[in-house]
């Protein structure tokens, strides 16, 4: 039984096929989908498609790339949203550094913001962070709360102080590819802060990769987990859905 703890079903590129996707990931094995918006917008389709399937859960908020898009300051709508019995957390956030370093400042605020958001209503974050390792570890560190690295790509060191702070790491199809440093940190770190991901239609698992990215394919990445480690299948995918309930409360 398998979990995929951060995908976007919500992308329009899965449209016209979302029940053939979704009937698949269940042949394959994966239980519970985390449907994750990035604004308004697809928060609100993230919990159209977990009200329409009962094993699916969404999670909403403003991606770092879209806060200069963003007309309502005081996020109300995320707010009101949080309401609806099926969000199980706030995401995905944090800190895109990778094209947008023009709106660091804007992207603090709203990083922040949606943090004591989270507190507030007791709900954990996804966190995007690219090319922000040490701004968004600062961030974590100064605005205490519990989530996951969500598409963890850092160092393992930095990994390590990631868990310090309350953090699991989100593993998803990366961990396929050939001479990946993720590998090393996987094999370094206790399964019990590990989750697993699609990022679903992003980053396609070998032998995949290169198509668009589907739920069943998480099997993959928990095979992966399984060799670099030495255990089963089965011991993975019992640990992680621990690790998911136990942060997720699903």
């Amino acid at each position: 039984m398998i979990i995929d703890s951060h995908i976007h079903l919500n992308d329009p590129i899965y449209e016209n096929i979302l029940d053939e996707v979704i009937n698949d990931a269940i042949k394959n094995s994966v239980i519970k989908m985390f449907v994750v918006g990035y604004d308004k917008e697809s928060s609100i389709k993230a919990i159209e498609i977990a009200n329409k399937y009962p094993f699916i859960y969404a999670i909403i908020g403003l991606h770092p790339s879209e806060v200069e898009k963003e007309t309502d300051t005081n996020l109300s709508w995320l707010l009101e949203l949080l309401k609806h019995p099926k969000v199980i957390a706030i995401g995905e956030i944090g800190i895109d550094l990778h094209y947008d370093k023009d709106k660091q400042d804007l992207q603090i605020n709203y990083f922040k913001k949606q943090i004591e958001i989270a507190n507030k209503f007791n709900k954990p974050i996804s966190i995007h962070s690219r090319d922000a390792c040490e701004l968004t570890y600062q961030i974590l560190k100064e605005n205490p709360s519990k989530g996951v690295i969500h598409c963890y790509s850092y160092s393992l060191e930095m990994a390590k102080k990631f868990i310090d702070l309350n953090y699991l790491l989100g593993i998803g199809g990366v961990l396929t590819f050939t001479n990946t440093k993720l590998k090393e940190i996987v094999k370094s770190i206790d399964l019990k802060y590990l989750i697993t991901e699609t990022d679903a239609p992003y980053l396609t698992p070998v032998p995949f990769r290169g198509k668009l990215n589907r739920p069943e394919y998480i099997k993959y990445v928990v095979q992966e987990i399984a060799n670099l480690k030495h255990i089963s299948t089965d011991e993975v995918e019992l640990q992680i859905e621990k690790n998911i309930m136990n942060l997720f409360g699903v």
